[in-house]
């Protein structure tokens, strides 16, 4: 059959036109099930309007344990089960209107009144949706190293700037950050370039200080630019850019890591792929351990290498994987508050495997995920030795975190592995950008 050339012509114009015409149905039903809330769905179709759903549940910090969902045509149907972080029902009014308003964002004003309602649902600070017209953001992807974090944060203190909100991520020996800064001295961001570059050459010089030549590695601290960003979202694109995935970190028989370019089944994650060329799709099955956020992360993944996902089953039974121990932090907005908790932890032997911290007016609150130095669980000694140096009331041991009784595959110990060659298969890329969401995050060890 001789090929065709032609490529649908898509309106931007009729497609909102579509969304006018049909709006999203959006029903939270609490009768249904026991054991949790099931938010339905039913929607004009676009690309990218899985993930839109998806990140609106996830960013509120709620368990997704199952999904149904389903495309027919142009039009979109999707089912999820979700509780809150303790297993618990959605009952708050407040928070289930702002999901319906959230998830109905197509509608005209819909976000805006959206995110009105987020002092109401309790959620004062928001790091994950960062309007970065007023702020300067510095975005850095390395080689995990230990005091990475506490020393970045120490220039960023230094250079009389102040943090306002910051997200890190590692795996495979590789870190990734995105902080958003302003001028602590005008309480706003930095235009004059020289300036600029001259902070940009300061936090390239700690970043590179102990890196070896012909490490790859990137720094950059931009001016403030119209719009709003979504931070998990462009950490994937930062993960994915600087090829985080090549290398997979098994686990010898002697509990060490080791690296590999190609793997089936590593750190429990299995996938497999089918093709249906007659049907014109592929099939994709994945096994892993759960965690939170592993849905937006494989959907995210899937959207980030141009794959639309039309129909999908996920349904999560047993443990989590483990993250470490979550210290929740409330207080009040200072110069070099990241840089004093990250050297405290630093000092006393922990890692953080993930952190997530912002600012609400005067009020700075996030959370961080630690481990101790070799990626284990944390004495609760040294916890308590952490909370009153920092503050009883300022740092607290989250409820809702998830100890699994088998230790990290991370180990503090990493050895540097060359890069492999380009992989072209989508089984080989997706499987290794799926292992990187299921597994542990390694510490940034700060």
């Amino acid at each position: 059959m001789m090929n065709s050339g032609y490529k649908p012509y898509l309106n931007a114009e009729f497609e909102a036109l579509i969304e006018r015409i049909h709006p999203p149905s959006v029903s939270i039903d609490n009768e249904t099930c026991k054991e949790c809330t099931l938010v339905k769905v039913d929607s004009a179709n676009r690309h990218g309007i899985l993930l839109e759903m998806v990140q609106v549940l996830t960013d509120l910090d709620l368990i997704i344990s199952k999904s149904y969902i389903c495309s027919d045509g142009g039009w979109f149907m999707d089912v999820f089960h979700v509780t809150d972080q303790l297993g618990n029902k959605l009952t708050d009014e407040h928070l289930i209107h702002y999901i319906q308003q959230a998830l109905c964002a197509g509608k005209k004003g819909a976000k805006a009144k959206a995110k009105s309602k987020e002092a109401q649902r309790g959620n004062l600070v928001d790091p994950i949706h960062v309007p970065t017209d007023q702020l300067n953001v510095f975005e850095m992807t390395v080689t995990d190293r230990p005091g990475l974090l506490s020393e970045v944060s120490a220039v960023i203190v230094e250079l009389g700037l102040r943090v306002v909100s910051a997200v890190s991520w590692t795996h495979n020996t590789r870190a990734a950050c995105i902080m958003y800064l302003i001028d602590d001295s005008i309480r706003g961001p930095i235009t004059d370039p020289d300036r600029l570059s001259y902070a940009e050459e300061q936090l390239v010089n700690v970043v590179g200080a102990h890196h070896y030549i012909g490490e790859r590695r990137r720094v950059s601290l931009s001016a403030p630019e119209m719009g709003r960003t979504h931070t998990e979202r462009r950490l994937h694109q930062l993960m994915y850019a600087d090829r985080d995935y090549d290398l997979c970190c098994c686990g010898d028989e002697d509990g060490k890591r080791k690296a590999t370019s190609s793997c089936s089944t590593c750190c429990g994650v299995q996938v497999s792929i089918e093709s249906c060329n007659e049907r014109g799709y592929s099939v994709v099955n994945v096994t892993s351990r759960d965690r939170p956020k592993l849905l937006f992360d494989t959907v995210c993944t899937l959207t980030d290498m141009k794959y639309v996902v039309f129909h999908a089953s996920v349904s999560s039974q047993g443990s989590l994987a483990a993250q470490g121990l979550r210290l929740d932090v409330c207080t009040q907005n200072k110069v070099g508050l990241l840089s004093d908790i990250s050297r405290v932890f630093r000092e006393s032997g922990m890692s953080v495997s993930r952190a997530d911290l912002g600012t609400h007016g005067d009020q700075a609150i996030g959370s961080f995920y630690v481990t101790d130095s070799s990626g284990n669980h944390i004495d609760p000694k040294t916890v308590d030795l952490v909370r009153n140096e920092i503050g009883e009331k300022v740092l607290k041991v989250n409820k809702s975190s998830v100890w699994d009784s088998e230790r990290y595959a991370s180990s503090s110990t990493r050895s540097r592995v060359e890069d492999r060659s380009e992989r072209s298969s989508l089984g080989s890329i997706l499987w290794s950008q799926l292992e990187r969401f299921s597994s542990n995050f390694g510490p940034i060890r700060s």
